[in-house]
């Protein structure tokens, strides 16, 4: 496989221009790798799954309210539903070619049993990786969650903004033990296009991201020498400046941006309208996160990027008007890349109706269950990602102007600064971390009294037969999966 020039799998290969694939004893062939995220499966997230805080945080609470066996029902259900033949069959439909399949590492192993694996963990991931081979769809293994949490975010689910992952070398073991696992067990499938060790690291010091991929590369190649390996960049996988030439130790490697643009979301800066300065800013953006790549000659994949939506019981008739916007920015992103013949993946496959290609209808159990909650989610801002916050600005607006007045200027840089400014850091600690708190609970108790069959349905909301299509998003997609070749 050619993945935009370099080489990657058995045998796929990486260079400058892209990714190859080898089948044995038969010619490259180029591949362009043009997908999606298989987000809010095997690492849930709020925004995508409808519930406050952490995935642990919701598992805890369920299991404490409603007791381990429904609880083990629900989530084992709700995995076996989110992604189904139907899915694989859609999603090839559109000319896609690639799933990248995030995934926590509690599903295979315990934080109070570390280094035992959990056999269990390979069943739906082996399930969707082989549904995705019979439709010939390659998939990346992300993993989106490690020991400790590599990143400020929620999505690491470990339930602070601290990314202790990179303070603890027992953290780091454990993940390395758990790449051991998986590599042995997915050595020399040729539809797994390759290994995403990491997502998005926020490492402060910049250095030690790098010695944590030189390890984590030696014992991966110790046992597959073939599969690619995708590594992020630092801080939010955009900064690759602290590299250096750590590139040379590593074979078949492919660098991986996330390529994220303010203009599609809530907060933009500005309307977007794709002027000059606008289309500008976008490109600048990208040629900025893939700068050390390219003046490398390295292979660069777009792991993440995409809009979110508007959506009517929120944003009522200004909802096509907002989503045409988005549209247009997503248009402008692809223009891009397609003169660059970047494989990319989109986030996200499926969700509640945020970002989701596919999403669940709002007439489903699970949606008619939760129907308030999430008007009260939106209300208060509780999910960091594409919050709207005017309901509550006057809540949070005195305490952030107070950490303003109270903290020089020259301390108020705290990483991962520029991403997160003062503002963004004291109001995803107080709602993100602290308000949702205090919500996880409310979540749990919409599941007392529900029987066995009940549990079921509202596990069964996630079914592919049981979700709305975002046409507009899909088109693009089909339109621009068919534009390079």
């Amino acid at each position: 496989m050619r993945f935009g020039g370099q080489i990657l799998s058995p045998t796929s290969h990486v260079s400058s221009q892209g990714l190859w694939y080898q089948d044995s004893d038969e010619d490259d062939n180029e591949v362009i790798l043009r997908g999606a995220g298989l987000g809010g499966w095997m690492n849930m997230e709020n925004f995508i799954s409808g519930y406050p805080g952490c995935e642990y945080q919701i598992r805890e609470a369920l299991t404490e309210t409603i007791g381990q066996e429904k609880a083990d029902l629900f989530f084992d259900k709700f995995l076996e539903y989110f992604f189904t033949e139907q899915d694989a069959a859609f999603f090839v439909s559109l000319g896609l070619n690639c799933i990248r399949i995030a995934f926590n590492y509690r599903h295979f192993e315990d934080d109070m049993n570390p280094r035992v694996l959990k056999a269990s963990g390979f069943k739906h991931l082996d399930r969707v990786i082989d549904l995705c081979a019979q439709h010939n769809i390659y998939t990346i293994l992300d993993l989106h969650a490690v020991p400790g949490g590599q990143n400020t975010d929620w999505h690491s689910d470990h339930g602070t903004h601290l990314a202790n992952f990179w303070t603890h070398k027992d953290f780091q073991d454990r993940t390395i033990w758990l790449w051991e696992e998986l590599a042995a067990h997915y050595k020399g499938n040729k539809w797994i296009a390759g290994y995403n060790p990491v997502n998005e690291p926020t490492d402060p010091k910049h250095t030690r991201v790098v010695a944590f991929y030189d390890r984590i590369y030696d014992a991966i190649r110790a046992i597959d020498p073939d599969h690619a390996i995708f590594f992020d960049g630092n801080t939010f996988a955009s900064d690759f400046s602290h590299f250096g030439d750590a590139h040379k130790k590593w074979e078949n490697t492919a660098y991986s941006i996330h390529d994220y643009s303010l203009f599609g979301f809530p907060a933009a800066p500005e309307a977007y309208a794709g002027n000059i300065q606008q289309l500008r800013r976008l490109r600048r953006s990208y040629e900025k996160k893939r700068e050390w790549m390219d003046q490398r000659g390295l292979c660069v994949w777009n792991g993440e990027w995409g809009p979110v939506y508007a959506r009517k019981q929120y944003d009522g008739d200004k909802t096509d008007e907002i989503n045409e916007v988005r549209y247009k920015v997503l248009k402008d992103q692809l223009d891009i890349y397609n003169q660059d013949r970047l494989s990319w993946s989109i986030w996200l496959y499926k969700d509640i109706g945020f970002q989701g290609m596919v999403y669940i209808d709002p007439e489903t159990p699970y949606m008619k269950l939760f129907g308030s909650f999430l008007a009260k989610k939106h209300r208060v801002a509780i999910d960091a990602w594409g919050a709207d916050d005017s309901a509550v600005k006057g809540v949070y607006e005195p305490l952030v102007a107070h950490v303003l007045e109270e903290v020089p200027t020259k301390y108020q840089s705290l990483y991962p600064f520029p991403v997160w400014k003062v503002g963004d850091r004291v109001k995803r600690l107080a709602r993100s971390i602290l308000l949702a708190e205090y919500l996880v609970q409310e979540w749990a108790d919409h599941f007392i009294g529900k029987d066995e069959a009940e549990i079921d349905d509202i596990a069964k909301s996630f079914r592919f037969d049981h979700c709305l299509k975002r046409e507009g998003l899909n088109h693009i997609l089909t339109e621009n999966a068919k534009a390079v070749k």
